[in-house]
């Protein structure tokens, strides 16, 4: 066998090193998307370094951009030796997702690769590939040894034009925050700046937002796996060039690996840029598209919904059972899939009368999702359950014994890091509540990272400042109206989020500076694959009837998700289609008033239901639009104002 296996090996380097050699001689690659708009090019410098430049209709995206790696035992950005170029190859994939923006994704990309090797003859693939609108590209080492390689540094960088503009999440430092818990990607956006700024913080995290010239562009990684760490931008740039950074070195547990290490061979996350109009990006799939399918397993047991849940406005001390009860009640009255019992429930409520809550819960058609901290010793969190998840066996006993309670899936919150043993902890317990059945939600976390298509049982991750944000400090509430309108530019692109939007009612000790059209907005603008809601039910109850029966009729997987109108930061519209129904969502991010023009001649519809802002930011305003595909409407958006259309065809 082990000969065997070393024919194998040795047949697929003499493929590699024959598929190379057709353009050896050309020290540079040129490489188009299918639609001939976006176009890429490779080439070695003198210095024997790897650089790559990006075109879209004709003007230049990114310029020039280093390429490269550092081993530990190896370098591969310097002195390389130009080996050739694969022939390029058309890739499409078709596929489907429990929780998406879109009822079938398609790819479409043409696949190139350089090979090169270092000083040691050490081979090391760069593999690209080019889409509509989007392009990504890995390193692969594929050479066969089973001694553990570490990577030290990754050169890859994005260099903008210095007038470029920048809409960018800062970096938070690691072990500060709440118990010690960052980074979890919990900062509000810098924007429009010009690129070069310095991040406040230790850098900046994906994904990352640009703007040069009339040309978008959106950079993030997927498909971070256990061979990798998750990775940000650096702090300083210069001249417009931002580069990839890995995680601060206290973003560890268990065995504390840190950087990337793996034996070979080895390939590294996807680095993505989608590129074009502001539709192009917010509209694009790249990441999961370049994700990782999920193994061959039925997930038909997952099912996306919405979520009744009292903590963001009642907080710890409403987590018992009479509350819990209640909420129960509203979800079922709403027509919500789903009650979130958060932190302290085992101490507060127990796992006794848990087991009657959701045995109540089942006879009203609801199912109970439980909180749990994630943390063992390395952050300071006090909320409990605690240190329930740290070893296999501790999960599957807990996830089983909950699995048995009836528990249809669970929020695990506080972890704070990106470094590889932190990643493998996140996929570990993925792993382990797909075995006994359960759906997860993360929080205090890392981006996704696609992973939602790898692990269809996430059905989401906080990974945002959101609303819980908003009920701590007034200066939260006063830059929620502008957040918002970034959102869905930047973290909501490519992965579900977990917001958990929409409060009509007042909040303790809080002015919130929001209407209530806005907030009815964020329903339909904010994709997740459990929507928690804010609202508590006395306030929903007192809502006028149309409000309540439009929240207990939106949903939260779509069909197909339409861009409109909108501008980072600004405002936002946007359309989303299930079945033959459109929910047309609109946000101003502004402090003064903004009057649109909406063209609903996509809709084909007779009629639809227009609810925006009454005479005061609490009150709301219901008209139906005659013939509405078959005309404009005007409509005022209030400073920091909303609207809903609902209409089907």
């Amino acid at each position: 066998m082990k000969n065997l296996n070393r024919l194998i090996v040795l047949m697929s380097l003499t493929w590699l090193a024959f598929s190379f050699t057709a353009c050896q001689k050309n020290q540079i690659m040129e490489l188009k998307s299918p639609d001939k708009e976006l176009t890429l090019t490779v080439s070695l410098g003198d210095s024997g370094q790897l650089f790559y430049q990006v075109w879209y209709q004709q003007k230049q995206v990114l310029k020039p951009s280093l390429l490269g790696i550092e081993r530990h035992d190896a370098g591969f950005s310097k002195n390389l030796n130009w080996q050739g170029v694969s022939e390029p190859r058309l890739i499409n994939d078709s596929y489907t997702l429990p929780v998406h923006k879109k009822e079938q994704y398609t790819y479409t990309a043409v696949e190139q690769s350089i090979l090169v090797k270092n000083t040691n003859n050490e081979p090391m693939e760069v593999i690209f590939r080019v889409s509509d609108h989007g392009l990504a590209f890995q390193y692969h080492f594929p050479n066969t040894d089973s001694t553990l390689k570490i990577i030290t540094l990754e050169h890859t960088t994005f260099t903008f034009d210095k007038n470029a503009r920048s809409w960018l999440q800062p970096m938070a430092k690691a072990k500060t925050g709440w118990g010690e818990c960052n980074p979890s990607y919990e900062e509000h956006y810098l924007q429009n700046n010009p690129v070069g700024l310095s991040s406040p913080m230790e850098g900046w995290v994906f994904p990352a937002l640009f703007k040069t010239g009339e040309t978008w562009v959106l950079i993030s990684e997927t498909a971070v796996d256990r061979a990798y760490c998750a990775s940000h931008l650096t702090t300083e740039t210069s001249d417009g060039a931002y580069k990839i950074a890995f995680p601060d070195p206290q973003e560890v547990i268990f065995t504390g690996e840190l950087n990337p290490q793996s034996t070979l061979p080895w390939k590294s996350p996807w680095r993505i840029i989608a590129v074009g109009s502001l539709a192009n990006i917010t509209e694009s799939t790249l990441g999961t598209d370049l994700a990782k399918p999920a193994a061959n397993k039925d997930f038909s047991w997952v099912k996306p919904g919405r979520a009744s849940w009292s903590w963001v406005l009642l907080k710890d001390n409403k987590t018992i059972y009479p509350v819990q009860k209640e909420f129960i009640d509203y979800a079922a009255d709403m027509g919500w899939e789903y009650c979130l019992i958060d932190a302290g429930w085992d101490l507060q409520i127990g796992y006794q009368k848990i087991q009657e809550l959701t045995e109540y819960a089942r006879s009203k058609n609801v199912l109970i999702l439980l909180w749990y901290n994630s943390a063992g010793d390395w952050n300071s969190t006090p909320q409990t359950p605690k240190n329930a998840l740290l070893t296999r066996a501790d999960r599957i006993k807990e996830f089983t014994r909950i699995k048995e309670m009836g528990i249809a899936g669970v929020k695990v919150d506080f972890f704070g890091g990106d470094g590889q043993s932190v990643i493998n902890y996140y996929i570990d317990i993925l792993e382990d509540a797909a075995r006994v059945g359960l759906m997860v939600n993360f929080h205090g976390c890392t981006l996704p990272r696609g992973w939602h298509r790898t692990y269809p049982n996430l059905l989401t991750m906080e990974a945002i400042r959101g609303m819980e944000f908003a009920t701590f400090t007034q200066d939260d509430a006063n830059l929620l109206p502008g957040h918002c309108a970034t959102i869905p530019f930047t973290r909501n692109v490519f992965d579900p989020m977990d917001f958990t939007p929409t409060c009509f009612g007042e909040i303790d000790n809080i002015n919130r500076v929001t209407t209530n059209g806005f907030e009815l907005a964020l329903a339909v603008l904010f994709q997740s694959g459990i929507q928690h809601y804010a609202e508590i039910p006395n306030v929903m109850n007192a809502a006028p009837v149309y409000v309540k029966e439009l929240m207990k009729n939106i949903p939260v997987v779509w069909d197909e998700t339409r861009f409109i109108d909108g501008f980072p930061g600004e405002y936002v519209l946007m359309a989303r289609r299930t079945g033959k129904t459109w929910y047309i969502a609109g946000i101003n991010g502004q402090d003064a008033a903004k009057s649109i023009q909406l063209d609903l001649a996509f809709t084909r519809s007779n009629s639809a239901n227009l609810i925006t802002d009454g005479s005061n930011n609490r009150n709301f305003s219901f008209s139906v639009i005659n013939e509405p595909g078959k005309k404009t409407v005007d409509i005022n958006l209030q400073a920091h104002g909303g609207f809903l259309i609902q209409t089907t065809e």
